[in-house]
Formats: structure tokens, sequence, C-alpha cells
């Protein structure tokens, strides 16, 4: 672990994998939901906006413009599928399974027991009132990327106290 990661006050998990980006951009265990941005695999300019609540495994998914999807009728659609593939990549499947309150009786958990086992439970279709703010949060932190490197503070980040002074 880097100095940086053990002086930091937020704890950096580093992933389980390394994944790529370009169908699952933005994948978080928050607010007590598995949620993310999905990339549609027919149109380049529009994202799905998905999410699994822990516990129930409540699912909603629409487009960013807050439109419904179309697969996510009555069970989990691909997007859903795609964004529990890349958690478990970025957070292993443990980690997902313990989030998500999924228990895995006789198996290893992994990607295909985690979501077999809540589809099994019939899961309801949630609101999707959340997605506006997963969407706001998947932009915020592209605009991150958009910084020049820098070594200055960057006030958007200030919420950090200091933990010592910069030599």
């Amino acid at each position: 672990m880097s100095t940086w990661e053990r002086s930091s006050r937020a704890r950096v998990v580093p992933p389980a994998r390394p994944r790529k980006l370009a169908k699952v951009p933005f994948v978080e265990l928050a607010d007590g939901r598995l949620q993310g941005v999905v990339s549609s695999g027919s149109d380049i300019e529009r994202v799905y906006v998905s999410s699994v609540a822990a516990g129930t495994y409540a699912f909603a998914c629409s487009t960013n413009n807050n439109r419904p999807c179309g697969g996510a009728r009555g069970g989990f659609c691909n997007h859903i599928l795609a964004l529990v593939r890349e958690a478990v990549l970025q957070y292993g499947a443990e980690r997902v399974a313990r989030y998500l309150r999924v228990e895995i009786v006789d198996a290893e958990p992994s990607e295909q027991t985690i979501a077999s086992t809540m589809m099994s439970a019939r899961p309801p279709q949630a609101d999707s009132a959340a997605a506006a703010s997963v969407f706001s949060r998947f932009l915020r932190h592209l605009a991150y990327l958009e910084l020049a490197p820098t070594t200055l503070p960057v006030p958007e980040m200030q919420w950090f106290p200091p933990s010592r002074a910069v030599a």
C-alpha cells in the first residue's frame, strides 16, 4: 500500500480484478443498493441507470432521460446483469453478496450464483427515483477525469480534512 493510501482518511479499496469501463463505466455499492450506469448496446449516446436494493432485490432500470428499460419487465434485464458482473469484478463476489444480503448455500459466491439467487426471490420492480442522483454522481466522477494533473489542492475535494503537512 502506498504512503498516500495509508495517510488518506478515506480507505482506498483496490479493485478485485481490473475491468473495462466501456460497458459499465460506473458501479458502486451505496445507499443500500448496487447501482451504476450501463451503456446501451444499440445506441452509443444512450446509457441506463440500473440498481438493485439490498435485501429485497427490488430492481430499477431506466435511461438517463428517465425512460423505462424495455427489458426490465418482471425480472432483471441485461443491464442489471451486466451491473452485477462488473460489481463482482470491482469489489469481489463475497463483498457484493454480503452488501446485497444474498445468502448463497452450498456454493462459492460468483456473479452467476448472486444473480440467480436474487432472481429466484422474484424481486419487485422498484421506482427509478434514485436514477437522477446516481447519474449525477457519475457525471461528477467524469468531471474529475477532465482535470489537469496537479499537486495543488482541488477545491471540490476540500471536504477532506488535511491529515498532515506535505513537505
